[in-house]
């Protein structure tokens, strides 16, 4: 006892202290201060029509697992999590990214997209006499839609066949209308906004 009462009335004792509170303080202000990066998180919505028969996708290939979602706010990795669906829910597309376009979220499931072709499970369909592309997006009809990046609220109808204007709208009609729906609910591949601020504030502390 007596050891200790001289020990931590030396110049060490106080020089150890004060590094020790200068750390706290320091780890402390970086807690505080510390801005997490822009979360992109919004959705939009889609239908794929080939010959009147709509694409269903069936099959896990086509989500991604929500189990496998991090609970962080760094920046995305992968193509698939730039751009997605889950759930088993088709017809809705979850973009967590910057720029994302409908033509690479066609490719992160699997399917292929361009302005005269379009590849599904089945097989490639290009414009000729048995049929051509047609888009319509956000009630309007679109020349081009692969490079066009997706934005919030958007509705996409892809549609190859010989279908007439009156039925494409028909097609156009049928893509749900849930996006606003799921930009405000919780998302079932994140945690809270919060707990996500917490938790990478302290990766972030050394």
């Amino acid at each position: 006892m007596r050891r200790y009462v001289q020990f931590i009335k030396t110049k060490w004792f106080f020089f150890a202290s004060g590094l020790a509170l200068g750390a706290l303080v320091i780890l402390g202000v970086r807690f505080v201060i510390y801005q997490p990066p822009e979360l992109v998180h919004y959705h939009a919505n889609f239908a794929v029509y080939v010959n009147g028969q709509r694409e269903q996708f069936k099959g896990m290939q086509y989500y991604e697992e929500t189990e496998a979602q991090q609970c962080t706010l760094t920046p995305v990795e992968t193509p698939n999590e730039r751009a997605h669906m889950h759930g088993n829910v088709s017809g809705v597309v979850h973009v967590e990214d910057h720029l994302v376009t409908w033509g690479q979220f066609m490719q992160n499931v699997h399917y292929g997209l361009g302005d005269d072709y379009l590849k599904t499970s089945t097989g490639v369909f290009t414009n000729n006499d048995q049929g051509k592309l047609s888009f319509i997006l956000n009630g309007k009809k679109a020349a081009t839609i692969s490079g066009k990046v997706i934005g919030d609220k958007d509705k996409l109808l892809i549609s190859y066949g010989t279908e007439t204007d009156g039925q494409l709208q028909q097609q156009y009609e049928s893509v749900p209308n849930t996006a606003a729906t799921y930009d405000t609910a919780p998302d079932p591949a994140s945690c809270s906004g919060s707990k996500k601020q917490n938790n990478d504030r302290l990766k972030h502390l050394f």
